[in-house]
């Protein structure tokens, strides 16, 4: 628990750095170009298509006999922005594990753990087959957690549990992936797996907080960063005393 919330404070004093800061606007700017350009071009589309499905169900056949129909005709668009928002949040999660996450852990090697040799045990691709097994593995949970959304308290707090997956998924692996072998990969993620959840749970209030939301991938990314160097150096530490005679 020390561990967890110590790369929490670390993340949020390093939030001061100039290079953080432009990593932390640029995944925002991109994810918010991206999917402004998609509804532009889309969006009545998309709309029509929702509200078709939407309008053919029981529910909403309760609404046209209740004088409703326009409560009918407004849940297409009311759909689409409930889809655009995690999605728009997902993007901008990938944008920073891409592009933002090799800057803050040069910044946070650099200054923390500067002896910490590097063993390149990631690769480009590895962190892409990562990235794209997490991010099908939290779809089709968030798509199946949808219902729990009526029950209230519930349906929040499935999705934390499925944020704090992503990101401990999405962020562990870059975080190590220059300065840990494979082996030490899988070893670490083995020994800290409790700790990595409970970290992405500790950050996964974040994304439910309007603007603060946008921001929230760069904190989580700084602290995974901290968090598992951390544990990579002690774990080296351990070992080489054990190799001592």
């Amino acid at each position: 628990m020390k561990t967890v919330f110590s790369a929490c404070l670390h993340a949020l004093g390093d939030l001061k750095q100039p290079r953080v800061i432009a990593v932390m606007v640029l995944p925002v700017l991109a994810s918010l170009a991206i999917w402004v350009v998609v509804a532009v071009w889309f969006w009545q589309s998309w709309v029509t298509a929702l509200g078709d499905v939407i309008g053919s169900t029981q529910f909403a056949r309760w609404l046209r006999d209740w004088g409703a129909q326009w409560l009918v005709n407004s849940m297409g668009v009311v759909a689409l922005i409930s889809l655009m928002i995690p999605a728009l949040l997902i993007t901008n999660v990938v944008i920073t594990e891409i592009f933002a996450m090799p800057v803050m852990v040069n910044l946070v090697a650099a200054r923390d753990y500067p002896a910490l040799e590097k063993r390149n045990g990631g690769t480009a691709a590895g962190s892409i087959f990562n990235a794209s097994v997490g991010i099908t593995i939290f779809l089709v949970l968030f798509v199946m957690s949808l219902p729990l959304w009526l029950l209230g308290p519930v349906g929040l707090i499935a999705g934390m549990l499925n944020s704090a997956f992503l990101a401990q998924r999405l962020f562990r692996y870059d975080a190590l992936s220059e300065h840990a072998s494979a082996d030490e990969y899988r070893a670490l993620v083995r020994h800290a797996r409790s700790r990595l959840f409970l970290l992405g749970l500790v950050l996964a209030p974040l994304n439910y907080v309007p603007l603060v939301n946008l921001f929230a991938p760069v904190l989580g990314g700084l602290a995974f960063t901290h968090f598992c160097l951390r544990e990579l150096d002690e774990w080296r530490n351990v070992a080489n005393r054990k190799r001592e005679p």
